[in-house]
């Protein structure tokens, strides 16, 4: 696994690449970005982005969403997949934030993760987006490629959690897991875009890739030719 300096140089080095990541998140309040982060499970940003203004049209607020029945909001976030489980738990968890929250969400990973529907990487991802305390949400983007550069080893998000956050400054955890993952959509994806990756010359993965094609015999090169012997 690289050293902390190592890991700090491959993350200018994506910042370079992918400047404003920071800024891909845009939601006017900690519980917008809240139920849009758990709206996005299994779906896409843009499919999320498509619903959220009708829906926060109508239900500006979480006392006014707790108000609310998951039947109705299940034809409103249809397009999201997983309807049904995602709207028992967004009117879950803006219960949840009435009653024990004065309707606020709260700074806080213990009590954010206590809420329906909110796990691990919804917590952290609306702590550092929407409510200024350090976190580094990982998603299969950020296993995927920290794995591939070597900054952190395992599949158990929690354990990549912390290994990144052990090799940078809590300032920096929020950033990078953006540009992980926006690395990991954009040029290293499952079949990996390494000639345009600006960290290629750091990635393990790559120079694996490369050691392998090296192995590989050319297809359609042909052996020494062989001479006939002239028939009698």
């Amino acid at each position: 696994m690289k050293t902390p300096a190592q890991t700090r140089r491959i993350i200018d080095g994506l910042d370079g690449q992918h400047p404003g990541a920071d800024t891909e998140l845009r939601y006017r309040n900690a519980y917008e970005l809240l139920v849009a982060t758990i709206l996005s499970a299994q779906s896409t940003d843009a499919r999320v982005n498509m619903v959220t203004p009708a829906l926060f049209g109508r239900y500006p607020d979480a006392a006014a969403l707790a108000a609310a029945a998951p039947a109705e909001i299940e034809p409103q976030i249809h397009s999201t997949g997983f309807f049904r489980a995602k709207s028992k738990a967004i009117v879950g968890m803006a219960r949840a934030l009435v009653a024990h929250h004065g309707g606020e969400v709260p700074a806080d990973m213990a009590a954010l993760t206590a809420l329906p529907g909110v796990g691990r990487k919804t917590a952290n991802v609306v702590l550092g987006h929407a409510l200024g305390v350090p976190g580094l949400p990982v998603d299969r983007h950020v296993l995927r490629v920290a794995n591939r550069l070597s900054i952190a080893e395992g599949d158990n998000p929690e354990t990549v959690e912390q290994q990144l956050c052990a090799a940078l400054p809590p300032a920096r955890w929020t950033v990078t897991s953006d540009l992980l993952i926006l690395h990991g959509r954009r040029i290293c994806k499952p079949k990996p875009l390494c000639d345009q990756c600006a960290v290629r010359d750091d990635c393990d993965y790559a120079r694996a890739l490369d050691h392998e094609r090296a192995q590989k015999p050319v297809r359609g090169a042909r052996g020494p030719r062989r001479l006939r012997t002239p028939r009698r």
